[in-house]
């Protein structure tokens, strides 16, 4: 046996079917080679003009590839069609005697062959790699059965994932179900009633770790430069505590708001306000997860002032009013969220992992192939 080099181009056909079909879900595909329903404002649009994309065929743009050293490409695999951009290339894999599409998409499924796109994109600005430039890329392709054999395990791999991904959509269900039946017979509480400010400040300077918030509500480590700053003046953080800035809430279309849960105490600026629970009958944990909703980020948009900034005052940020059902019931519901979180992280560590495989089971493909 011997492995066979190609050129992309005697491997795939330009496939370019339009909307026909009155299709209204569009997608995109992102650095991760995964599809992702657009963010894109589709209202107006004509539809017709979108390419269709069904089961096995595969998307491609080849913008800004050496910019994100990524060849942006990925393979559909479910049953329904979906619409992409005109801007993207449509294609399917022709010669299935020489190559089969799962096998052929698990060979982009590695930094190296990302890396080699890089290389050979073109060196603008935009960094591009041109179509006609992509099909003159080569592979070397063993034995369909070989090629069988590991797309098995493949697929396998990417089956458990899914199965995972179901559950943990069956959970986000059961949890949004929960929060919306109480969030209609749950007594309202303003946030006044159960936050309150306090200002602990830094006074010896023994806390070194400073951190702000970002727009995903979490504490990430301050990017502003302190060097020289006296961290004297900056406010202490402990665990169960939030940080709060209602700067730039319209802008940003969110509430900057987390919940600190970490061992050790942390500071932040002082323009940041912190908060604790005075509410012996509200979880901390219960109200982070409503301020984690888009309801209250589109709330607490509706609220902020009209000036150029856009903040959402202490005073307003008071008046928001939280459904507070039984002690129980708050535990039950950080119980069921938690439980969720955890899943959603064990998927995504599945999927890194899948990826992390792929390319060893090309190498392990080829150097069969190779005997």
């Amino acid at each position: 046996m011997s492995l066979t080099r190609y050129k992309l181009k005697d491997l795939i056909t330009i496939v370019d079917e339009r909307n026909n079909l009155g299709l209204k879900d569009f997608f995109g595909i992102n650095i991760n080679k995964e599809f992702m329903p657009t963010a894109a404002n589709t209202e107006g649009l004509d539809e017709t003009k979108y390419k269709i994309v069904r089961k096995n065929r595969f998307v491609y743009s080849g913008m800004q590839t050496g910019r994100d050293e990524c060849i942006r490409i990925s393979m559909y695999e479910k049953e329904e069609p979906i619409l992409v951009s005109p801007a993207y290339t449509t294609f399917e894999v022709t010669a299935t005697d020489k190559v089969i599409p799962t096998y052929f998409f698990m060979k982009f499924l590695s930094k190296e062959m990302d890396r080699y796109g890089a290389f050979c994109s073109d060196g603008s600005i935009r960094s591009n790699l041109e179509w006609e430039v992509f099909c003159e890329i080569e592979i070397d392709l063993p034995q369909l059965e070989i090629q069988q054999r590991f797309v098995d395990i493949y697929t396998a791999l990417v089956a458990n994932a899914k199965s995972y991904e179901k559950g943990l959509e069956d959970l986000k269900l059961t949890f949004e179900a929960i929060i919306n039946e109480y969030k209609r017979k749950a007594t309202k509480k303003a946030v006044s009633s159960i936050l309150r400010e306090i200002d602990y400040r830094n006074i010896d300077g023994s806390v070194k770790d400073v951190q702000g918030i970002n727009i995903a509500k979490q504490f990430m480590p301050s990017v502003a430069n302190v060097y020289d700053i006296k961290l004297s003046k900056y406010k202490l953080v402990q665990r169960g505590q939030f940080a709060f800035s209602g700067m730039q809430t319209g802008r940003d279309e969110c509430i900057r708001i987390a919940l600190y849960n970490g061992k050790n105490p942390i500071i932040i600026s002082p323009a940041y306000a912190v908060l604790e629970i005075k509410d012996d009958e509200v979880l901390a944990e219960y109200v982070m997860i409503w301020f984690s909703r888009k309801e209250i980020d589109r709330l607490g948009w509706f609220m902020s002032d009209s000036s150029i900034r856009t903040n959402l005052d202490m005073e307003r940020f008071y008046e928001i009013q939280i459904p507070i059902p039984k002690m129980e019931i708050q535990r039950s519901i950080v119980d069921i969220y938690n439980a969720y979180i955890a899943r959603k992280s064990l998927c995504e560590n599945l999927k890194s992992q899948i990826k992390a495989i792929c390319p060893v089971l090309i190498q392990g493909s080829l150097k069969e192939g190779a005997k």
